[in-house]
Order: C-alpha cells, then sequence, then structure tokens
C-alpha cells in the first residue's frame, strides 16, 4: 500500500457512518410522518375506541424506535493526540496509543475492527463496509495514526 493513497487528518479527527445515519434519518422520518397520517386519518371515533394502555404502549413502542435509531446516530471513532475513543450506540470506550495495536476491515464484515494490546479486539461501528471506499480510506487513516503515534513510544 503507497502511502500516497492514505489520506492524512489532522487531531482531533472524528468518523462516523454515512449510510446508516442517511438511511436511518430517511426511513425513520418517513415512518414517523406516516404513522402520524393515519392516527389522523383514523378520524375521531376511531381514534376514541383506543384505551389509554393501547395508545402508551404506541408511545412507547416510538420511543423504543427512537432509542435505537438515536444509538445508530451516536457512533463514531475519534482520534486525538492522546488515544481514541471509540462509541458504539451507548457504549464509550476510551484507549491510549499504547493500547491500539492495528485495524481491519475485512471483506464480508459489516464493521471495523480495532486490534488492543491485550489481545481483544472491539468492534467500530462507525466504519461500516456499506461505505464502501469512504470506510477503507477511514481505516488506511486510523492504521497511519496507529504507526505515527505508537512510533515514540517506549519500548517496555
Amino acid at each position: 500500500m503507497s502511502t500516497e493513497s492514505v489520506p492524512t487528518v489532522e487531531l482531533p479527527h472524528t468518523w462516523r457512518p454515512f449510510g446508516t445515519r442517511f438511511a436511518g434519518t430517511i426511513f425513520g422520518g418517513g415512518l414517523f410522518i406516516l404513522t402520524i397520517g393515519v392516527w389522523i386519518a383514523f378520524g375521531p371515533e376511531t381514534r376514541a375506541k383506543f384505551t389509554f394502555f393501547q395508545e402508551l404502549t404506541m408511545v412507547a413502542m416510538g420511543l423504543l424506535a427512537f432509542s435505537v435509531w438515536f444509538g445508530l446516530m451516536r457512533c463514531r471513532i475519534t482520534a486525538t493526540s492522546s488515544g481514541v475513543t471509540i462509541v458504539n450506540g451507548y457504549r464509550r470506550r476510551d484507549y491510549e496509543w499504547s493500547q491500539v495495536v492495528g485495524m481491519n476491515l475485512r471483506r464480508g464484515a459489516p464493521w471495523a475492527g480495532m486490534d488492543l494490546s491485550d489481545g481483544t479486539s472491539i468492534s467500530v461501528i462507525a466504519l461500516q463496509s456499506s461505505d464502501g471506499k469512504r470506510a477503507t480510506d477511514a481505516v488506511r487513516a486510523i492504521r497511519r495514526l496507529i504507526a505515527s503515534q505508537t512510533r515514540d513510544l517506549p519500548n517496555d
């Protein structure tokens, strides 16, 4: 891999999934508008047949769908001079550069993975293979950051 094709980034830098955010917002917004439209189209006599608990169930399902959407919208990876922050849904993980060994986006995998110095790995939902070149460029940029940020660390 030539370094000419690897994009350089200034720190701090944040990557977010494009396709998921776009589709989630368009389809989620469409579903919300459709649901409100159907509720209004029912008419007052049909809406009056719904009990309080049925209405509460519909609102709870809407809030559940919103919480899933919001969790997907939160996904990101942020690189700073001190390390990497990965947010997958509602979980945030902070790693120093010394803890990061590598980054991969395997063929057929839905999203990237980050290898850690303790032998574990973590999924990076912010870098999704469905984003194509955008995701592979981000993985290459993060690999370059890993190499440059860990080069000056003392060996144990």
